[in-house]
């Protein structure tokens, strides 16, 4: 019993520091909309533009790790976190982040077990990879596989996570 109520307190101070902690980051302007028509014409706008990142990956890891992720949502993550994250402080952060419209993340952490992000290694061909997923993504009927931190997500909640994501990233990237 005493466990259980330590792990249960543990679970909710966990929440409520990274939900304080969230709301304290400043808010910056979004690209677009938070909608997957709105990420591609992003996207599309980036076509043929030269840009450089202020810090961390290029702009072609960038766009690569963003079409992994969304690859993955639908072929599967090749690494979980555990189970009781899955079920609690994941869902817990991604509740936080669908109620700001934005999200706030490592900008260089790659997806656990993920390839690495050096192909294709062109901008504009990484571009194309990401531009390509969003397309497979919106049309995609199928069960999608669960997040490798937020657990299970609806069409529609990746749909946000995906976008988030990619504005996240974006944050980071300027015209050359």
């Amino acid at each position: 019993m005493q466990r259980r109520t330590l792990l249960k307190g543990t679970a909710v101070a966990g929440v409520a520091a990274l939900g304080a902690g969230f709301w304290a980051l400043p808010g910056g302007p979004r690209p677009a909309a938070l909608s997957l028509a709105a990420a591609q014409q992003v996207l599309a706008d980036l076509q043929g533009r030269a840009l450089q990142s202020l810090r961390g990956w290029s702009p072609s890891e960038v766009f690569n790790h963003c079409a992994q992720s969304i690859d993955y949502s639908i072929d599967g993550y090749p690494r979980l976190k555990p189970a009781w994250f899955r079920h609690s402080l994941g869902p817990a952060a991604f509740a936080v982040f669908s109620a700001r419209g934005g999200m706030r993340h490592p900008l260089d952490e790659p997806i656990p077990g993920a390839a690495a992000l050096l192909e294709p290694d062109s901008q504009e061909a990484a571009l194309q990879r990401l531009r390509s997923a969003f397309v497979r993504f919106a049309s995609y009927q199928g069960e999608l596989q669960p997040h490798f931190a937020y657990g299970a997500l609806s069409h529609g909640e990746y749909a946000a996570a995906h976008v988030m994501h990619l504005y996240d990233h974006l944050s980071l990237l300027r015209l050359a």
